[in-house]
């Protein structure tokens, strides 16, 4: 039985992600994220200015006058949310927890799919993969998405992207756009994200919290542990020598994840809690679009 509190923010999300696609995703999405080929249509009477490489010679054989196939664009995508489920994404100091803005930004990418007569499927996973749902269509298919994203409870608190890419190969076998959340903690990806990336259409989506990035200004000492490992450090945030060192390494972290994206050709986006990520989505939107 799904907690009252958890229907509520299902409800929640669909009424604001709704919104937001509505009047503003829905035609950024549409021609941003285009068919991924052409499938044949008809075969018709040729006419001065068509192409002749286009002309079917059985047919035009057959008639004993030329005739041209006709392709369109194949429109109908398939969206996979990969969706990083680990501890450390129950996470954050402002706004939202990192797996809750997840959440919400699956349901934005998720309506504004099926807004445009695509596919969704979700695939989440710890360091082990805990649910996947494949590609369907309809409002009811996407409230399921957000309901396993909000309500389901990881088995293990670590992270394994390379084993989620990997099990994503053998069950998406037809070319896809993947959108993969996380925070990106854990070993270097490059080769895997560099094999998914040549069969699908890969996005990474990094969400971080100001925390993770600068250490708070507080006085007395700090015990933090890791939410994957339990490893346990103690910290005085008041030492002007810890902060930079605590600083230059979220620095030197998240500039390794953008060096092995560059390096995969994987497009990343920077998600912060507590900020507005909408105007984050529209500029890569845009950025997409001018590229094609």
């Amino acid at each position: 039985m799904i907690p009252a509190e958890v229907l509520k923010q299902i409800r929640r999300i669909q009424i604001y992600t709704s919104r937001t696609v509505n009047e503003i995703f829905a035609g950024e999405y549409e021609s941003t994220f285009k068919g991924q080929g052409m499938q044949f249509d008809e075969v018709r009477e040729y006419a001065p200015g068509d192409d002749v490489r286009s002309i079917d010679w059985n047919v035009t054989a057959r008639m004993n006058r030329p005739f041209i196939k006709r392709y369109v664009e194949e429109r109908e995508l398939t969206v996979v949310l990969m969706v990083d489920l680990s501890a450390s994404g129950a996470f954050a100091t402002v706004g939202r927890l990192k797996n809750e803005l997840a959440a919400e930004l699956c349901a934005v990418l998720a309506f504004s799919a099926i807004k445009n007569g695509d596919k969704v499927g979700l695939i989440t996973f710890s360091d082990r993969i805990e649910k996947f749902i494949p590609p369907g269509k309809g409002t009811r298919h996407v409230l399921r998405v957000i309901r396993e994203l909000l309500y389901h409870e990881p088995t293990q608190p670590g992270t394994d992207i390379a084993a989620a890419l990997d099990y994503l190969g053998h069950v998406i076998r037809k070319k896809a756009t993947v959108f993969l959340v996380s925070d990106f903690y854990g070993p270097d990806l490059q080769r895997s994200l560099r094999a998914v990336n040549k069969r699908h259409d890969l996005i990474a989506m990094n969400v971080r919290d100001p925390a993770e990035q600068e250490l708070p200004r507080l006085g007395g000492l700090l015990t933090l542990r890791d939410a994957e490992t339990g490893q346990m450090t103690v910290l005085d945030p008041s030492s002007r020598s810890t902060r930079r060192r605590f600083s230059e390494k979220a620095a030197a972290h998240h500039q390794t994840v953008g060096q092995m994206m560059q390096a995969a050709r994987v497009d990343c986006i920077d998600l912060m809690t507590g900020s507005d990520y909408v105007p984050e989505l529209v500029r890569f939107f845009r950025m997409r679009e001018k590229r094609r």
